[in-house]
């Protein structure tokens, strides 16, 4: 009986097409929205998840989001290192300037100031030069994308000159940062070296990185740090969340993407369960006569489920392939799209939002094969 569901399905090949074809873009448009909010939200933390080394992140009890920057005073790192069960603790930088190349253009970049002594902070991954070349006199690293964006027509390399606020910045590495939610590059330097770039203000000190001690639970720590210096210290990872939490709450991209992914599910079931039905309809003498023959209504069901389940799994493997294709290819073709890709959590998700659609179209053609009369074979 399976094999007649299968060439029954078959036989028809206009609606079988058309039933494939609504799954995998319906499949293909989810699944791809999805992909590029979760891409597009993780960036807004890419400079939390690049910083490998710190366990706690502390700041002004004022901010909200990595983004949002209220400056410390110098004093305040010393407090924390006075926190019982801080390992170490170490002062970052983080802010906006404009950068000059030497042919004349300009450029909005990110500057991250990095402790003079450790360096901690620094994308670990490095494609020219060392880390420890930031050790250097007016040293600076750079970030992949920002070269390329920068020097467009020229291959990576080393020595390139900047100038941030009328001093010199040389280019002693280049690593593979993860994307910021804005595409300017992001330039890493000594903590001290940033502080001349910006100039002299009271209050200088963006973050302040911490490492717990061997044994010591980060959120107890981040408590007493809270506690004890009146600072707001988060979990890498809890900041990480904040930070993507507010550009949820405080921005529209939520909204446009889960409207158009709403769009893709309604379309899919709309079409695939008005195709479903038609198809049921044109076989309803089949299914009559199968009937006639003595086939159960329980055989006819599972016949009708196994043509529904068919068509989903094809139509979704080419939605969700055509989808990991479109990342796969629309990296290679722009930086600026790094770091977009099919999470498998995704793609699980997506197969559930099919299964509701094959269910949704499968249940009024049950309805209809499971009542219809054996006599129809006979009727004119």
């Amino acid at each position: 009986m399976y094999g007649v569901a299968l060439r029954m399905l078959l036989g028809d090949r206009a609606k079988y097409v058309g039933l494939i074809f609504g799954i995998a873009f319906s499949t293909m448009l989810m699944s791809n929205q999805i992909s590029i909010f979760v891409g597009l939200m993780s960036r807004t933390a890419s400079q939390i998840l690049d910083v490998r080394e710190a366990d706690i992140w502390v700041m002004d009890p004022r901010v909200e989001y990595v983004d949002e920057i209220e400056a410390m005073t110098d004093t305040q790192l010393q407090r924390v290192r006075g926190v019982d069960g801080v390992d170490w603790a170490v002062p970052y930088y983080k802010g906006l300037t404009v950068a000059h190349t030497r042919g004349g253009s300009l450029q909005q970049v990110i500057v991250i100031g990095v402790d003079d002594a450790t360096l901690t902070g620094v994308a670990s991954k490095m494609l020219l030069g060392s880390v420890e070349n930031l050790k250097q006199p007016d040293a600076m690293i750079m970030d992949r994308a920002g070269f390329e964006f920068m020097w467009p027509d020229e291959a990576l390399s080393l020595g390139k000159v900047i100038e941030i606020n009328d001093r010199r910045a040389m280019i002693v590495g280049i690593c593979d940062a993860s994307a910021p939610f804005a595409t300017f590059p992001v330039v890493y330097t000594k903590y001290s070296t940033a502080m001349t770039y910006i100039g002299s203000t009271r209050k200088q000190l963006s973050f302040v990185l911490v490492h717990a001690r061997a044994g010591e639970d980060p959120h107890a720590l981040a408590a007493r740090i809270s506690a004890q210096t009146g600072l707001k210290a988060l979990t890498w990872r809890d900041f990480a969340l904040a930070t993507v939490g507010y550009y949820v709450k405080r921005t529209g991209i939520p909204v446009n993407f889960g409207i158009t992914v709403a769009l893709g599910f309604i379309v899919g079931a709309a079409v695939v369960g008005q195709t479903f039905y038609i198809f049921v309809l044109e076989n309803l003498r089949q299914f009559g006569a199968l009937k006639a023959m003595g086939v159960s209504n329980a055989t006819i069901l599972r016949m009708v489920l196994l043509q529904a389940v068919v068509v989903a799994s094809i139509g979704y493997a080419i939605g969700i392939g055509l989808c990991a294709g479109f990342f796969e290819v629309s990296s290679r073709v722009s930086i600026n799209l790094r770091g977009f890709e099919l999470p498998w959590q995704v793609a699980v998700g997506t197969a559930g939002a099919v299964l509701v659609i094959i269910v949704i179209a499968s249940i009024a053609s049950v309805r209809k094969v499971m009542v219809v009369d054996p006599a129809i074979v006979f009727r004119g």
